[in-house]
């Protein structure tokens, strides 16, 4: 044991010198850069990005420093909730991030004044108030919602005590989420397999999926028949459909029901009996909220939430435009608002004044209100560009693809906001046959209005507007139609369709089921544990999913349902709002939740989860004894009832995976080596197994940024956490917590990089060389723009 624990503090100090040795150099040009704050007002931003462009507009009495996200949460590895004590929290620095810490520490101490400039919604707020907290200073906060000169000189002039009710509508979801996860979790463990979650929101969102998929499962298609006539009148060729049967809607079951309207109209003239002419407006959308930027950049751009909001994240905080330096490009993309600042209002008008003719510009502006029950970011504007006069053709070479992409899509949208409607005659044209009546419907644009510059893309199963209707003839009362035939058209009722990433947002959105901000990381939690995958760009349901769903709704109904979570949502808001205290929000939700916790049956649950009625009534094979379903340290599993006179154990639906071949040779015998799939993940093996027992990790294709001989692989801690290291080992003890990539970092050039993701910042990488951090496009899905 003294061995054990010698070799393991020894490898501990050869990590610390290692990671030491392996940061110098960027930790060297980090410091050489950073600015003092002595004598200065600190500024706390949570991005580096954010960061730089700010300082360029603040003067030199500014000290601006990033908190690169939340520094203090909840504990990993405990609850950190005091249900006992008014759910006090227990807050404790971040891995990582003491040195963040003690550096915005070290600054506020000989800064002269502290203003915490974090994003203006709940989580910037939280972030502004911990900071505060450890400081130990008089702090006072800054808001602003678009980084510009003009936006960020006016917040530091006046600055505002934090706002402590937006705070507890933070801790209040924190503590909430916090709650479920760590107790529901665990009962999926037990009855399914380790490394399991549920969240309070990402479950309901996974039961709309799941629900939908079982809906077209049980969907049983009805035929029906339509009739079309095919018609010709001023040299133009239409159709019209059959509307009416003596008055009322068709019904047709059947080919002979419709044969029989067929025949029915065969040679009668089809003569106009009424028409109804008028023209329709088309009144532009509203410039973007998050919802509505998510819904459209997946439907247009082929984008996923992550990758909006990624790419919205570098938009606002600055991009570096040549000569110009780091700008940001538009307002904050967290709200729920279509307001928008009355001076962004003039420059629009102005700028469609200068560029457009003048029928393009309305007499008054365009004003939206926001949907009823969108009250989370009502402070903030709608997502705009921060100069108008800045179009997408003046900073595409600045810009890469994705944020050209997105940024085009907002400044066309708020532009076209401000525009006149777009026109269209539409004509509706009603032939009365005998007792049938078939209509005849059209419309044509005689003005394009906003449309000149932007037009809402739609998905296969969006309904069809007036301004998708093909022309008609100009028809009179009393004109006869020449028929070119009446033909049948047989149909069968379709279900309804999976969710797109656009659709789903939308029903989150229509069913009060988190917030904008929270869709994207709901979505990602959804398809990176394995609880659902993508199909044509449509939700499916993988078999873990469904079992999650269902162990989870069977035990917890009333809270992981959609009236439920929609409910704790307007109460978060009332607690932002002073209406409602976050404790007694807290308590009213966890007193049943508890209860419901008490009465689970962890045998029943894996009965639930797993199909085991044969395996049960069958005899144990060693002793012949009565087989049962239990839990263990890894999950479900078979055991004999004689235990401990019989030890017959057998893991539950474990399946094998089978092994994969590689080109890799064992280094010991010189045999082929396989990939298997063991406990803690995929290994190489050699092929000659048991003869030859040698294994090792899989190389991620990265070399070790210490020794450059070794490749870096994924090891195990004896506590089963993954991280890092060099295959060397123990030559070459580099290891890092973070997975590597083979991504090539731009400021150095070594081919190598961590990849984290925070909730401020997404996805992003660091150098294993230099630490410079910077963001990799995705791939772009092979679409065209509509």
């Amino acid at each position: 044991m003294a061995k054990t624990t010698k070799k393991k503090t020894t490898k501990r100090k050869a990590t610390r010198k290692t990671t030491k040795g392996a940061k110098t150099a960027g930790r060297n040009r980090a410091s050489s850069a950073e600015p003092s704050a002595k004598g200065k007002t600190l500024v706390v931003v949570e991005s580096p990005a954010k960061a730089r462009t700010i300082s360029k507009y603040l003067k030199s009495g500014y000290a601006v420093k990033a908190t690169v996200g939340h520094l203090r949460d909840l504990p990993q590895r405990e609850l950190g909730v005091d249900v006992d004590n008014g759910f006090e929290p227990k807050y404790v620095t971040i891995r990582g991030k003491g040195k963040q810490l003690a550096a915005i520490k070290r600054a506020a101490k000989s800064a002269n004044a502290v203003l915490l400039a974090t994003d203006p919604d709940r989580e910037g707020e939280a972030i502004a108030w911990h900071v505060a907290d450890q400081i130990g200073s008089s702090a006072q906060r800054v808001l602003f919602h678009e980084i510009t000169p003009t936006a960020i000189q006016e917040a530091v002039r006046k600055p505002l005590a934090i706002d402590r009710q937006k705070v507890d509508a933070q801790q209040a979801r924190r503590i909430l989420d916090r709650l479920v996860g760590y107790k529901a979790s665990p009962l999926l463990w037990r009855s399914v397999k380790r490394g399991l979650s549920a969240g309070r929101v990402q479950t309901v969102a996974l039961r709309l999926i799941v629900e939908r998929e079982q809906q077209i499962r049980d969907f049983k298609p009805e035929e029906y028949w339509s009739i079309e006539a095919d018609l010709e009148a001023k040299q133009k060729r239409f159709t019209a459909k059959l509307h009416k049967v003596d008055g009322q809607k068709p019904h047709l079951p059947s080919e002979k029901d419709a044969k029989a309207v067929v025949d029915t109209v065969a040679g009668e003239p089809f003569i106009v009996s009424s028409v109804q002419r008028r023209q329709r407006r088309r009144k532009p959308s509203p410039p973007f909220i998050t919802s509505t930027l998510q819904q459209e950049a997946s439907k247009r751009l082929g984008f996923s939430a992550r990758r909006t909001m990624r790419a919205a994240q570098d938009l606002y905080e600055g991009v570096e435009l040549g000569s110009e330096g780091a700008v940001g490009l538009i307002t904050y993309m967290r709200t729920d608002s279509p307001r928008v600042a009355e001076v962004a209002i003039d420059a629009v008008r102005e700028f469609i004044g200068t560029h457009y003719d003048a029928k393009y510009l309305p007499a008054k502006p365009n004003h939206y209100g926001s949907k009823k029950g969108a009250r989370a970011q009502e402070a903030h504007e709608a997502i705009r560009p921060t100069d108008v006069t800045r179009r997408p053709a003046d900073v595409k070479t600045y810009l890469s693809q994705d944020q050209f992409r997105l940024y085009q899509l907002i400044w066309q949208r708020f532009v076209a906001s401000q525009m006149t409607p777009a026109v269209y005659d539409t004509s509706t044209i009603d032939f009365d046959v005998k007792q049938y009546v078939f209509r005849a419907t059209g419309s044509v644009p005689i003005f394009d209005g906003f449309h000149v510059l932007y037009t809402e893309t739609k998905e296969a199963e969006e309904e069809t507007t007036f301004e998708d209707l093909s022309p008609v003839p100009v028809l009179d009362k009393g004109d006869e139609a020449d028929v070119h035939a009446v033909t049948p058209n047989q149909h069968f009722t379709e279900p309804p369709p999976r969710f797109s990433e656009a659709s789903l947002v939308k029903e989150l959105e229509g069913d009060g089921i988190g917030r904008p901000s929270t869709y994207a990381s709901i979505i990602s939690t959804l398809r990176d544990r394995g609880y659902v995958t993508m199909e044509r760009r449509r939700f499916m349901p993988t078999e873990l999913g469904e079992t999650v769903t269902r162990v989870m709704i069977s035990r917890f109904p009333d809270v992981f349902n959609v009236e439920f979570t929609s409910l704790m949502e307007t109460e978060l808001d009332k607690i932002e709002e002073g209406e409602l205290g976050w404790q007694s929000v807290l308590q009213d939700f966890y007193a049943p939740f508890a209860k419901a916790l008490e009465s689970v049956d962890t045998a029943a649950l894996i009965r639930e989860a797993h199909d085991v009625g044969d395996i049960e009534n069958e005899p144990c094979p060693e002793c012949g004894g009565k087989l049962t379903v239990k839990s263990g340290r890894f999950g479900p599993f078979i055991a004999c009832t004689n235990y401990p006179e019989c030890r017959y154990t057998k893991p539950l639906n474990r399946d094998k995976v089978p092994d994969k071949p590689t080109d890799e040779v064992c280094q010991e015998c010189g045999a082929p080596m396989v990939i298997k799939t063991g406990r803690y993940g995929e290994f190489l093996a050699c092929t000659k197994y048991p003869e030859c027992k040698h294994t090792r990790p899989i190389p991620l294709g990265v070399s070790c940024p210490k020794c450059g001989k070794g490749d870096l692989s994924e090891r195990r801690t004896r506590r089963g956490r993954s991280f890092y290291g060099c295959t060397r080992y123990p030559e070459c003890d580099f290891s890092t917590w973070y997975r590597p990539g083979p991504d090539t970092c731009p400021s150095c050039g070594h081919v190598g990089a961590e990849r984290r993701v925070t909730k401020s910042r997404g996805e992003y990488r660091r150098c294993l060389k230099c630490e410079h951090e910077f963001t990799v496009e995705e791939e772009t899905p092979a679409q065209t723009d509509a």
